[in-house]
């Protein structure tokens, strides 16, 4: 689920000697950072699932959280399943994923346990980030149809290609939490390097003071972002972060 180079830890790990503040923002749930906690030496604080769930690497713990609704989730799987016949839903929770029986999973949650629930179930309880996943509509065609619909209820983004979005809470991004993480540590934003290469990175690239784009990143982050590195299987981020912060 997750790789990184021993160059861009070793950048990461640079961060942290000149004092700065390393976080990592991700939409991965705390299912998936077991390797990620891993790679970066149990290092660090991490924002997952966009926004909604503050994790600690070093304990591997959830320490915080943005949840949606139950009564927000009801409202958006109602709506979207009238417009859009065909989505599957399920829900991240801090503890793992619950899916509907419609729910088409994929390669990335071959871990999950074979267990579909109800619609019902599915809503019950607040939730991280509620998902849906249609057969043959691609993620930026879903995205803007789920803004549009339940826009005022949850806050739909995407981070791949997969004929999938995410929601969460309303008012919560990656953006939101980062900063309410920097208020916490008193930075401000015009201090603040993001790195991004999906539309759920927009709103935190858009608010910090320096934002930088992977070279294969989705055309909508390429066009928005004040710098753009190589890509991720060249180190970009690692190479920016080493003229960031020089060391001898």
């Amino acid at each position: 689920m997750f790789s990184s180079s021993e160059r861009t830890v070793a950048a990461f790990a640079r961060v942290e000697r000149a004092g700065a503040v390393l976080v990592l923002v991700t939409g991965r749930p705390p299912r998936w950072m077991r390797s990620v906690a891993d790679a970066m030496a149990h290092r660090g604080v991490a924002i997952c699932a966009n926004g909604a769930i503050v994790y600690d690497l070093h304990t591997e713990r959830v320490i915080d959280t943005h949840l949606i609704s139950v009564e927000a989730l009801g409202a958006a799987v109602e709506r979207l399943k009238e417009a859009l016949p065909g989505l599957g839903f399920a829900v991240e929770h801090g503890d793992g994923l619950v899916y509907a029986h419609d729910y088409e999973r994929a390669y990335w949650d071959s871990a999950v346990p074979e267990h579909p629930v109800a619609l019902g179930e599915l809503v019950s309880r607040p939730a991280a980030k509620l998902l849906a996943r249609h057969p043959e509509l691609d993620a930026d065609m879903l995205l803007a149809r789920a803004a549009a619909l339940v826009g005022d209820v949850v806050r739909p983004t995407h981070s791949n290609g997969r004929r999938l979005i995410e929601m969460s809470a309303l008012g919560v991004t990656k953006a939101s939490t980062l900063a309410e993480l920097c208020a916490q540590n008193g930075i401000m934003p015009a201090d603040v390097v993001a790195f991004g290469d999906m539309p759920n990175d927009l709103p935190m690239l858009t608010w910090a003071g320096r934002s930088y784009a992977v070279a294969n990143a989705h055309p909508d982050v390429l066009a928005a972002v004040d710098f753009k590195v190589a890509g991720n299987d060249d180190d970009g981020v690692a190479h920016a972060l080493e003229v960031l912060f020089p060391e001898p």
